[in-house]
């Protein structure tokens, strides 16, 4: 069975210096637009939704409990929904997504969200090691310029960098939100 995972989509998850070109923002609003139609389809397969939350530090632009580390509001959430906190780049690290996945017996995961070449890089890489599946949703995750890179470089080398990437049996495979079933 698919699982939705929703990596730090927070309200100021781009307050970062890289996030000052208008493209970037842009962007990340198509992302939530996309990320809600996708989670829209979860809801209605009938298949789990988790949210992962970045719990940042005293001063930390995702500090736990301040308005800044919220989930963003353009995310449609439902009673039953599962919000996972994180402290590192690894959805997994010290986390109950595992667990939470075993549970639910879940083998593959539809990942979208943010930051492109941090949490969701790693989150797509440590899921296959650890035997899952996943799609990574190819025009649903996003990030900031970096100081040698623009945002549509950075999306674009992971999307190429990732797909195909295996551990075993499992592999990550990158399709377009059209493309995306639940299954």
């Amino acid at each position: 069975m698919s699982a939705l995972v929703i990596i730090d989509v927070q309200r100021d998850i781009l307050a970062v210096p890289g996030a000052a070109r208008a493209v970037v923002g842009e962007r990340f609003a198509r992302v939530r637009e996309r990320l809600a139609e996708l989670i829209g389809r979860a809801h209605a397969a009938s298949r789990p939704v988790i949210f992962i939350q970045h719990d940042g530090p005293a001063g930390h632009r995702l500090e736990t409990g301040t308005p800044g580390w919220d989930l963003h509001p353009d995310l449609p959430r439902r009673p039953g929904d599962i919000v996972v906190h994180k402290t590192a780049c690894d959805s997994f690290h010290d986390t109950a997504l595992q667990a939470v996945l075993a549970e639910r017996r879940i083998g593959h995961l539809v990942i979208g969200g943010l930051m492109t070449q941090y949490c969701v890089d790693t989150t797509c890489r440590r899921a296959v090691s650890l035997g899952f599946d996943v799609t990574l949703v190819a025009d649903a995750h996003t990030t900031a310029d970096s100081d040698m890179l623009q945002v549509e470089q950075i999306v674009a080398h992971h999307n190429a960098l990732l797909d195909g990437f295996d551990a075993g049996s499992a592999t990550i495979r990158v399709k377009p939100l059209a493309q995306v079933a639940f299954a």
